[in-house]
C-alpha cells in the first residue's frame, strides 16, 4: 500500500495532495478504513492550498460517526524516516574498495528495469487515454437576504468555459434568512481549473459574496 511522510507536515500533506490528485480515496474507488487511517493522522483541517487533501478530508469527516463503519481494515500510511544507523567502530574494515559480483548484478538489474519501465511508458503515452472529468457542487453565497437569487444563478450561468458543463441547482437555508446557491457543474480536468471558475464567479461582486467547494468527484 502507498505510504506517505508524516501527514502532520508540508512534505506529508503535499505526498498526499500529489497522490489525490486523480483519485478519489486511499484505496480503490471508495472510502474505505485506509481513508480513516489518514484522516486520523492527519488530525486537523488541512489549508487549502493543499485543494485535493481538503476535498478528500471534508468528504471522510462528512462520515462523522459512520468512519468506523467503512469497509476494510485500517492500514498505516505514514512511513517514519528511518533510524540512523549506528556507527561501527571497525568501519574502515567494512569498506569494499572493490565492489562486488552482487552489486554489478543489482546495478545491471536496475538498468534492465529503467529500460523496460521507459518502453512501457513510451508505449502508453502513444495511446490517448479517456478524458478526465470532474463533478463539482459550488456553494454560491450572496451578500445578504435581500439579493436577486434568480439573477445570482443567471450570472453564474452566464459563466462559459471550455470543457464546462453545468447542472442543477437549488436553493438552501444559509442563516439569519439568508439562502445560497448550489450549483452542480462537471468539467474537464485538463481545461478547466477550479480557481479559475471562482474568480469568474466571485466577479459578479453585486450578487456574489463568495464561492465554496462543497464537493469534488472524479467521474
Amino acid at each position: 500500500m502507498t505510504q506517505f511522510g508524516d501527514l502532520k507536515t508540508e512534505n506529508g500533506l503535499k505526498a498526499l495532495n500529489d497522490y489525490l490528485g486523480d483519485r478519489s480515496y486511499i484505496e480503490g474507488f471508495a472510502p474505505s478504513q485506509s481513508d480513516v487511517s489518514a484522516f486520523e493522522d492527519i488530525g486537523k483541517l488541512p489549508s487549502d492550498k493543499f485543494f485535493h487533501v481538503l476535498r478528500w478530508y471534508n468528504q471522510i469527516a462528512s462520515f462523522g460517526s459512520e468512519k468506523s463503519k467503512l469497509p476494510g481494515e485500517k492500514k498505516a500510511v505514514t512511513k517514519s524516516a528511518p533510524a540512523p544507523a549506528a556507527e561501527d567502530e571497525d568501519e574502515d574494515e567494512d569498506i569494499d574498495l572493490f565492489g562486488s559480483d552482487d552489486e554489478e548484478q543489482d546495478a545491471e538489474a536496475a538498468r534492465v528495469r529503467e529500460e523496460r519501465l521507459a518502453a512501457y511508458a513510451a508505449k502508453k503515452s502513444a495511446k490517448p487515454g479517456p478524458i478526465a472529468k470532474s463533478q463539482i457542487m459550488l456553494d454560491v453565497k450572496p451578500w445578504d437576504d435581500e439579493t436577486d437569487m434568480k439573477a445570482l444563478e443567471d450570472c453564474v450561468r452566464t459563466v462559459q468555459m471550455d470543457g464546462l458543463v453545468w447542472g442543477a441547482s437549488k436553493l438552501q437555508p444559509l442563516a439569519y434568512g439568508i439562502n445560497k446557491l448550489s450549483i452542480l457543474c462537471t468539467v474537464e480536468d485538463a481545461k478547466v481549473s477550479v480557481d479559475d471558475l471562482t474568480e469568474k464567479i466571485e466577479a459578479f461582486e453585486d450578487y456574489v459574496q463568495s464561492v465554496d467547494v462543497a464537493a469534488f468527484n472524479k467521474v
